[in-house]
């Protein structure tokens, strides 16, 4: 249960806001998980919603790999709703069971392909240092290039920063929601 009332419903927020409440549904098709919380601040909720929509639309990162670099920060975080919320996005976008499991269990990402250890490793670190070693960076920046290895390490980074809202505030896992551990 979680520790606030959340928003459900458009009539849950100030008429002043109800916008930012029709670009959540318009984006999700309903009010869920971090929006339930975000929502209670609306002009934040709106700068959170400007980061998915780009994210969804814009970023020149892949879907498969952005969605392992979502699950890496909610492995690493705890997560277990964004877990939850983004390891069927992973699976549709093509990320392997094995890389899953291993990102589940904080494993080694040595054990993966190099395209896949890559992101794992770049993200694991961000995650857990706020850094990177100098060769996870390089060879990230000189496959990809800068714009590209900004926007992954902003994926990596909001969807911590996600694990950071709906675990203080025990946002639950959607019913028959993948765990995390």
């Amino acid at each position: 249960m979680p520790r606030v009332p959340p928003i459900a419903v458009k009539s849950d927020v100030a008429a002043e806001h109800h916008a930012v409440v029709d670009g959540v549904m318009k984006t999700f098709g309903r009010i869920r998980g971090p929006f339930s919380m975000l929502l209670h601040s609306p002009e934040l909720a709106q700068h959170f919603l400007g980061i998915v929509n780009f994210m969804r639309d814009s970023s020149i990162v892949e879907q498969k790999l952005r969605s392992l670099a979502a699950l890496v920060a909610a492995s690493e975080r705890g997560g277990a709703y964004v877990w939850a919320a983004q390891v069927t996005a992973a699976r549709k976008a093509g990320v392997r069971e094995e890389a899953i499991e291993l990102i589940r269990a904080k494993g080694d990402p040595a054990q993966l392909p190099e395209d896949e250890r890559q992101i794992v490793a770049y993200t694991q670190q961000l995650i857990r240092t706020s850094d990177v070693d100098r060769a996870t960076f390089d060879v990230l920046h000189k496959r990809y290039g800068t714009k590209w290895l900004v926007e992954l390490t902003a994926a990596a980074g909001y969807f911590g920063l996600l694990c950071g809202i709906v675990t203080p505030f025990e946002v639950p896992v959607p019913e028959g929601g993948d765990k995390l551990r």
